[in-house]
């Protein structure tokens, strides 16, 4: 892995040294810079394929100049089939990029497979590609100079003053994390996954280059053929991704998604060394049990790195620098401790089962939106919508059925943290019901443009969009990348997802088992008592640690002087999250608490 960045007009160049420096954790291996008038384009690189000095980067060729983030799995693939139009130097997947440029233009990306931030240069015009399910980042910043770069931390300093997006803060309170374009820096961007940026003249055009509703839907009808088809594919995704020149291992919880990636691997003749956390004095929160139950089924040896309240809270503050930005997942700390064990033991790749559920429908609230969907069909209604808008309640539950019987969007991703009533009662502003549906509009208007009519598609594609790559990528992203280690998801290979969707949806839901296909297609590879597990997911004691240290007090504090919420709304959420309710909107206040306290006052 490596970060991007580059300034294209004037620029100083020691300020632009000391912002590409805020880089250097996503790859100390080597920093290459290129200098000209009115152009600073760089790259830190982090050796995973060809760890010679041959393919450090920036890349020169001709009038290009490209400085890449990612692994393009099928590299050996496009050089051979430029081979005979380029000459290749290197064994790194790196000069494919300029290589199938030169062949297809900007469509070469559609030829691409694999994780990827790309900064190419031509002559005159920038290119920047993130890919297409968002696992790699990408932001950029227009005010004197176009400024891009891999993390929010190198962009800042060219900020001509430092001011919040009011956006990005209610759509991080909606959905976890800010929703693109918007970060939390005024004026500082992020590409979408399957987006593509140009810019030439001092214009920016941004374009879709890739959409997973362009699959033509329900072209696979029958259950054992889906089943054969994930099987096919899934396999071919793991295995291309088990191609490193560096130590490699692997995440294992009690899960059937790191169970079904490490199968896999073994059946490929890999044996990955795998990682599992535990919480000291909180049994309720942890995995080992499972994991050690799983990795004796798997043959796997498995490292337990068990975290104390103190290792939590000393590398509190570390983990949520590392974020830039507000982002509400307590479990980024945890995933913080845990990397930092990994690097320990010398490991630069990482596998991970992030995806799946999104995919294959793994959370049970997926089958109970899908059940309240279907009173949308009641043909009396206006008697129940009026009755749910006489009697409010902050409870979820009321939220939902409100908005059948109100025929507003149901679904608004699994992240979804306060809700706009929610908003309106606790913040010292109005904020109108609905209003968060800006934030999901392009979302929406291409999935009713598109071929597919099947909700539980709708609930996959925002929450593939939203909820896994701004939310779960971002965390796994910096997390990872503080720590020089690559992070690679399998279930978010782009041709996985494309043959997930283009499966008869009612075959992933009609028996109401979470994940059903998934589990068909793995019980020849993974053991029945893994399969039958129930989902624990990635829970850990945070705000039991928060309240014990103190530490929730700078919510108040730093409210005090902003003035952005209630103060008695603010003590009833923090009343109930010590006994347990609302405790996602409390952290995501403290987070955002940090931030603010930080760089606005």
């Amino acid at each position: 892995m490596c970060a991007v960045f580059g300034i294209i007009g004037e620029y100083e160049e020691n300020l632009a040294k000391k912002a590409l420096s805020t880089l250097t954790h996503r790859g100390p291996d080597f920093c290459g810079v290129e200098q000209r008038k009115n152009i600073f384009f760089a790259h830190q690189r982090l050796s995973i394929m060809d760890t010679s000095s041959a393919s450090n980067q920036p890349i020169k060729h001709e009038k290009i100049l490209l400085s890449f983030n990612g692994e393009i799995y099928n590299f050996k693939e496009l050089k051979q089939k430029l081979s005979s139009e380029f000459t290749f130097k290197t064994q790194s997947d790196s000069e494919v990029i300029i290589a199938a440029y030169l062949r297809w233009g900007v469509e070469f990306v559609n030829h691409l497979r694999g994780m990827f931030a790309i900064a190419l240069l031509d002559d005159e015009t920038l290119y920047l590609f993130r890919d297409r399910l968002g696992k790699k980042p990408l932001f950029y910043l227009h005010e004197k100079a176009f400024i891009f770069a891999s993390e929010i931390k190198a962009l800042v300093p060219f900020l001509h003053k430092t001011e919040m997006d009011e956006d990005a803060l209610l759509g991080y309170l909606s959905f976890l994390a800010p929703t693109p374009p918007f970060t939390f820096f005024k004026n500082i961007k992020k590409l979408s996954g399957g987006e593509y940026l140009s810019f030439k003249n001092g214009q920016i055009e941004i374009k879709r280059y890739f959409d997973l509703l362009d699959v033509t839907p329900n072209l696979i009808t029958d259950r054992d053929e889906a089943v054969f088809l994930v099987q096919k594919m899934l396999q071919e995704s793991i295995n291309i991704r088990l191609n490193s020149d560096v130590p490699m291992a692997s995440l294992l919880s009690g899960g059937i998604d790191s169970a079904a990636i490490n199968a896999y691997a073994i059946k490929n003749g890999v044996n990955l060394q795998t990682y599992t956390l535990g919480y000291k004095n909180f049994t309720k929160y942890d995995e080992r049990q499972n994991a050690r139950e799983s990795a004796e089924l798997l043959g796997v040896k498995n490292k337990e790195i068990e975290i104390s309240q103190s290792d939590y809270l000393d590398a509190l503050d570390k983990t949520l620098d590392t974020l830039d930005e507000p982002l509400n997942d307590p479990a980024a700390v945890p995933l913080y401790l845990l990397f930092e064990a990994i690097k320990k033991d010398g490991y630069k790749v990482v596998l991970s089962g992030e995806g799946s559920d999104e995919l294959f429908l793994g959370y049970r609230q997926y089958f109970e939106f899908l059940d309240i969907e279907s009173l949308s069909k009641l043909k009396n209604k206006n008697w129940l919508s009026g009755y749910f808008h006489s009697n409010f309640s902050m409870n979820r539950e009321w939220e939902r059925y409100k908005r059948v019987f109100d025929n507003t969007l149901l679904f608004r991703t699994t992240g979804e943290n306060f809700t706009d009533l929610q908003k309106n009662v606790s913040m010292r502003r109005n904020v109108r019901d609905n209003e968060s549906l800006k934030y999901l509009k392009s979302y929406r208007d291409r999935f009713e443009n598109s071929a597919h009519t099947d909700e539980s598609i709708w609930y996959s594609y925002i929450d593939l969009h939203l909820f896994q790559a701004e939310h779960f990528l971002t965390k796994l992203d910096r997390v990872s990348m503080a720590h020089s280690i690559e992070s690679r998801t399998p279930f978010l290979d782009h041709k996985l997802a494309s043959l997930v969707f283009s499966i008869d949806p009612k075959l992933r839901y009609e028996d109401g088992v979470t994940k059903s296909l998934l589990k068909s297609a793995l019980k020849p590879l993974v053991d029945e008592k893994i399969l039958l597990r129930r989902k624990k997911g990635f829970s850990n004691p945070f705000m039991e640690y928060l309240i014990e240290s103190k530490k929730i007090a700078l919510i108040k504090e730093v409210n005090d002087k902003t003035g952005i919420f209630k103060k008695d709304v603010l003590d009833e959420h923090i009343q109930k999250a010590a006994s347990g309710g609302f405790k996602q909107h409390v952290w995501g206040l403290y987070v955002l608490s940090v931030w603010l306290k930080k760089y606005l006052l």
